[in-house]
């Protein structure tokens, strides 16, 4: 069991082509330009959501070793536990629409 959750651990450590991909060919939004905010592109923003993903993801995963070991409390595992299922069904969610989105653009008709 310890094993399996250290195996998903390192199978989550960053998602693939996250970091790869560069911020330069990303536009500013039309009429977002000179309203005084910093512009954060899209790119950087889901890059950031991943990355807690993650981190919330291995907290979880930590919190159940830990409880395992007799290290944490029940309460303690419980929370990290929902944390983590939470953000996994909110990354499911994500990608069910990114997926649907895809699919609407590509039956488009050129």
């Amino acid at each position: 069991m310890i094993s399996a959750a250290s195996s998903i651990s390192s199978m989550i450590d960053r998602p693939a082509g996250v970091s790869s991909v560069t911020s330069s060919g990303v536009r500013s939004v039309a009429g977002a330009v000179g309203t005084g905010t910093p512009q954060v592109s899209f790119l950087d923003t889901m890059a950031q959501v991943a990355s807690s993903s993650i981190d919330t993801l291995k907290t979880g995963e930590a919190a159940s070793i830990a409880g395992i070991q007799g290290k944490a409390s029940v309460q303690q595992v419980a929370e990290a536990v929902m944390a983590a299922e939470q953000t996994l069904q909110t990354a499911i969610a994500i990608r069910d629409k990114v997926v649907a989105a895809y699919q609407e653009i590509a039956r488009m008709t050129i």
